[in-house]
């Protein structure tokens, strides 16, 4: 799987970005698609995820209220949706694939180039 993430930048603290991962040459291994992030210096984390045939979502408790995952067959995308961000949501988002439910980068199967969002505040 080809998977590119877009739709990053500057924004002030209680604005919205819409973040879209291009997905192409899928594998029947890329069962779930997720996004992760990761600030400076610390770990990449988990933000959420939705599996390719029953469309089913999973979010980490930090974003739940505010993003939203969602899938756009036509044109092949998974896309982010953030509302309400925060200085703390600053980090490199990434999107990435999963033969399963994860909720760490163990058992991700591909990543994609990050794409940047700093919240000011």
């Amino acid at each position: 799987v080809q998977l590119q993430a877009s739709g990053g930048g500057l924004v002030q603290a209680g604005g919205s970005l819409r973040l879209s991962c291009a997905v192409s040459r899928l594998t029947t291994s890329d069962n779930v698609m997720n996004w992760f992030r990761q600030a400076p210096g610390e770990d990449r984390e988990f933000v959420a995820g939705i599996s390719r045939r029953e469309g089913k979502k999973r979010y980490a408790d930090f974003v739940k209220g505010r993003f939203t995952i969602s899938r756009d067959s036509a044109k092949r995308t998974i896309d982010l949706q953030m509302n309400s961000l925060k200085p703390e949501d600053t980090a490199v988002y990434f999107c990435a694939s999963s033969s399963g439910v994860v909720s760490t980068a163990v058992g991700t199967t591909s990543w994609g180039r990050g794409t940047l969002v700093t919240v000011s505040s």
